[in-house]
């Protein structure tokens, strides 16, 4: 919601909209304001707009023209775990458990340049507990980060560098220096431009994994959890597309398990 005070606009959700009303009524009661100036508060109703997302046949397209992409296991993992940009960046391997198929969410990664300290990159913790997670990751997805490792190895040894070691990044250059996030953002929209999918942003790779799952019927709190949101709500809220087929495929169940039941008296 927006709420426009004194010609300049601010969000305000309407919990803090109505605790800062309250203290301002409070401070007209004791004499500290002549009145409250939220009485001229317009506040507008923002239309949340159709986010988009990725199916099942756009992400087979956009893994075949990735394929041959020096970020291709990036992508892949984007897609298949629904992690943010910054996250995939900041993992090292000793994050990543392919044989338990975890991945630690313990870090992000983001790009600094400024005039006083000029360009610099930034490995910050989470930022609230939610964050911090561990998610899980499908068995292809562990084949492909499994055979990036040792792909990556054989380069380095090859180049003469040490073996990775647990401190290592993950997604990085064979020498080691992480990929800069625009760099990775340029080169996803040159990929969907050839794949014919234009306009589809890195960060749809996140919409189009916690989409699926939705259809599929995961539990909404498997799918939030695996994308670190706040709460439940966050994650239905902003799916809100996908709950008429939960709706669906919640209705269909209760029609087998009563006509189930009634078929088992006959």
């Amino acid at each position: 919601m927006y709420c426009i005070v004194s010609n300049s606009l601010t969000f305000l959700s309407l919990k803090h909209l109505a605790n800062l009303n309250q203290m301002l009524e409070n401070a007209v009661k004791t004499g500290l304001i002549m009145r409250n100036p939220l009485t001229a508060v317009e506040c507008l109703t923002v239309t949340r707009h159709e986010i988009t997302t990725m199916n099942e046949i756009d992400i087979h397209l956009l893994l075949e023209y990735a394929r041959k992409s020096p970020y291709y296991q990036l992508f892949y993992t984007l897609m298949f775990t629904g992690m943010r940009r910054g996250e995939a960046l900041a993992l090292k391997w000793e994050d990543v458990d392919l044989l338990l198929l975890k991945i630690s969410i313990n870090k992000s990664m983001c790009y600094l340049n400024t005039a006083n300290q000029g360009a610099r990159i930034l490995i910050k913790p989470p930022k609230t507990a939610k964050l911090r997670r561990f998610i899980s990751i499908t068995p292809s997805n562990a084949v492909v980060l499994r055979e990036y490792y040792q792909k990556q190895n054989e380069k380095r040894q090859s180049l003469g560098l040490p073996v990775l070691t647990d401190n290592d990044f993950v997604f990085a250059t064979y020498d080691g220096k992480p990929y800069l996030p625009n760099s990775i953002t340029h080169a996803w929209i040159k990929l969907t431009r050839h794949a014919g999918l234009p306009g589809v942003r890195l960060h749809d790779c996140r919409h189009g994994y916690a989409s699926l799952l939705l259809r599929q019927n995961v539990h909404p709190s498997i799918v939030a959890n695996q994308l670190g949101h706040a709460s439940v709500r966050t994650t239905l809220d902003i799916y809100s597309h996908s709950i008429p087929a939960l709706q669906e495929a919640a209705a269909t169940k209760f029609d087998d398990i009563v006509m189930g039941a009634g078929n088992k008296l006959c």
